[in-house]
C-alpha cells in the first residue's frame, strides 16, 4: 500500500509531536488544523487515521501521536517551509519537539 512517494506501510514511523504556542493562539492553531487546507497538508505527513492529539490544561501545549510517512513534509509543516502552514504557524506556534516511538 503506497502513503507517500515510494513509501509502504513499513516505512511510517511513529512519532509524538508536542508543539509549544504562543499565548492565547490554541484556537487559531486547531482552526488551522482542522481545515481544509491543513487537513489536506497533514495528509501530506502523516496517516490521519492514525493520529492522537491532546492539549494541556492551560492551551499552552499540544501534543499529537502521528504515523509519519513523510519526514521531510512533517519538518516542513512544522518549521514554517511549508508555505501552507508558514503563516498560521508564525503566528500560533512558539517551538516544538519530535520524539521517535518505539514499541516494547
Amino acid at each position: 500500500m503506497i502513503f507517500g512517494p515510494f513509501l509502504r506501510q513499513k516505512d511510517m514511523k511513529d512519532l509524538l509531536v508536542v508543539g509549544m504556542l504562543k499565548a492565547g493562539q490554541f484556537p487559531k492553531f486547531m482552526e488551522f488544523m482542522q481545515s481544509d487546507a491543513g487537513i489536506a497538508e497533514r495528509k501530506k505527513v502523516a496517516d490521519l487515521s492514525k493520529t492522537i492529539g491532546t492539549v494541556a490544561p492551560d492551551q499552552s501545549k499540544v501534543m499529537f501521536k502521528i504515523a509519519v510517512h513523510d519526514m521531510d513534509a512533517l519538518h516542513a509543516f512544522l518549521d514554517g517551509s511549508n508555505p501552507v502552514s508558514k503563516p498560521v504557524f508564525d503566528e500560533v506556534m512558539e517551538s516544538y519537539e519530535i520524539y521517535e516511538l518505539k514499541q516494547i
